[in-house]
């Protein structure tokens, strides 16, 4: 298989994701993914949580949890102990209101930090988890060993995340990660060496790109039927004419293979 280029990263940092979901986008985003704001839901949650043996006994960290949604739905279906890290006050202020209307507050705990330099001590879980968020991490090598860092002795790294798996021209690069507001989007295999290189041990690697095209396509389709009329009353065409325009650069890049998903699995040695 063909080395990925990659275009250079972009000057996109914590602040300029804050400005996206203070505002209505991090709206859009929930009414088009719903309050677990990543691709398949709780479908795709159940999945992870089912490859990694999830239980009652297990403490998690979810890194950029945003509105809780995947924290709240693992504690009601497998009774384990989560802590929230999220970098934007305005979701952490909504995944606590959530939390508390749902009783869930003995199990889950959300703080205001910054992925790339946890505030937990060394060994304080079992297992750190993401869904379809570290794309807007700047320095993903930084999580990774900050996550080795935060976890026990064998604890696991479980994730899943938008990828780039084709090569694509500079222009295309740079509007398709700065609709997203990315930094950069890594590589399957580029996730792979940033896990071996910071101690973890692989145990799954695999490519969700073809389920990814189609979920760009559901949520093309919800945009521009179930909910233009909604955004346009609530936020004006001008914001739906700029979301509509940037799914659709999604939706081709995705069906050209040039952008889309993979879920990674390691072990810290």
């Amino acid at each position: 298989m063909a080395e990925i280029i990659r275009g250079k990263k972009l000057e996109f940092k914590l602040t300029d994701v804050n400005k996206v979901y203070e505002g209505p986008v991090g709206i859009l985003w929930e009414m088009l993914m719903g309050e677990q704001i990543h691709v398949g839901g709780a479908a795709e949650t159940d999945i992870l949580a089912t490859k990694i043996g999830l239980n009652s006994e297990k403490s998690l960290l979810d890194v950029c949890s945003a509105l809780g949604g995947p924290a709240r739905y693992l504690a009601r279906n497998y009774g384990c102990k989560i802590t929230g890290l999220d970098g934007t006050q305005k979701m952490i202020d909504e995944a606590n209101r959530r939390t508390e209307e749902a009783g869930l507050t003995e199990k889950i705990s959300y703080k205001l930090g910054d992925a790339q330099e946890m505030p937990f001590s060394e060994g304080a879980f079992d297992i750190v988890w993401g869904q379809d968020a570290w794309c807007y991490v700047e320095y993903k090598d930084r999580l990774i060993k900050e996550a080795h860092r935060v976890l026990k002795p064998g604890g696991i790294i479980a994730f899943t995340d938008w990828l780039q798996v084709g090569n694509m021209t500079e222009k295309e690069w740079v509007e398709l990660n700065t609709f997203m507001v990315f930094p950069y989007m890594e590589t399957l295999d580029g996730y792979e060496k940033l896990l071996v290189d910071s101690g973890f041990e692989l145990i799954e690697k695999t490519d969700l790109s073809k389920d990814f095209a189609r979920h760009c396509h559901v949520y093309q389709d919800m945009l521009r039927k179930e909910l233009k009329p909604k955004i346009i009353e609530a936020y004006g065409e001008d914001l739906f004419n700029a979301a509509d325009f940037g799914l659709d650069m999604w939706v081709k890049a995705a069906d050209e293979r040039k952008v889309g998903r993979g879920r990674l699995i390691a072990k810290k040695k």
